[in-house]
């Protein structure tokens, strides 16, 4: 049985930056998503989601940090999605976010120092202003940029969520525990 290697690196300081964190903040539109809105005929709004970025929302979960979701926009694709993902902490409809984030610290138990958020356009920036940890996707607004504390290589909707779930799992100290999961069930045979 060959062991499966990390192939993520990042430099110790950004490591740092990102430890201890419980809980995080993603927007939707411009980073779960491309940011394009597309609506049927009928006008029903239509959305893109990336496969790369559910299983990083759900590894967060199986690490023990709390994926959470604010949104301005509501839709039952958005709903249907997180739904499937397991993801039980969402507020749609909503472009105060700050407050949103602070109920959803106070229900978990949580504060600030343990938030990280990714953004992508100025609704996001007082979330990510207060988190102890900030990420924004390639195509973010420059100011989500000029408060992030990392920008990912990848855009919104592209993998961008995926590669910020990725970091904050090499910081927890989970990625490789999770890697290695995959490692023995690729050779017991077929998981349920």
């Amino acid at each position: 049985m060959q062991t499966l290697i990390p192939a993520l690196n990042y430099p110790p300081e950004l490591l740092l930056q990102a430890q201890g964190i419980r809980v995080a903040f993603f927007d939707v539109d411009g980073v779960l998503t491309d940011g394009g809105l597309y609506f049927s005929e009928a006008g029903e709004a239509l959305k893109r989601f990336n496969t790369l970025d559910g299983q990083g929302l759900k590894l967060l979960q199986q690490a023990g940090i709390t994926p959470v979701v604010i949104t301005g926009r509501d839709s039952p694709a958005l709903r249907l999605r997180l739904k499937a993902l397991g993801i039980a902490h969402a507020r749609f409809g909503t472009e105060d976010k700050r407050p949103a984030a602070e109920d959803f610290l106070q229900t978990l138990g949580l504060s600030w120092s343990q938030a990280a958020a990714m953004g992508d356009d100025w609704p996001d920036l007082p979330v990510m202003q207060r988190a102890a940890f900030a990420c924004a996707p390639a195509n973010a607004h420059a100011q989500a940029k000029a408060v992030a504390h990392h920008i990912t290589t990848e855009r919104g909707g592209e993998g961008a969520a995926r590669a910020f779930c990725d970091l904050l799992l090499v910081a927890s100290g989970h990625y490789a525990k999770l890697l290695a999961q995959v490692g023995i069930s690729a050779h017991t045979g077929p998981s349920a």
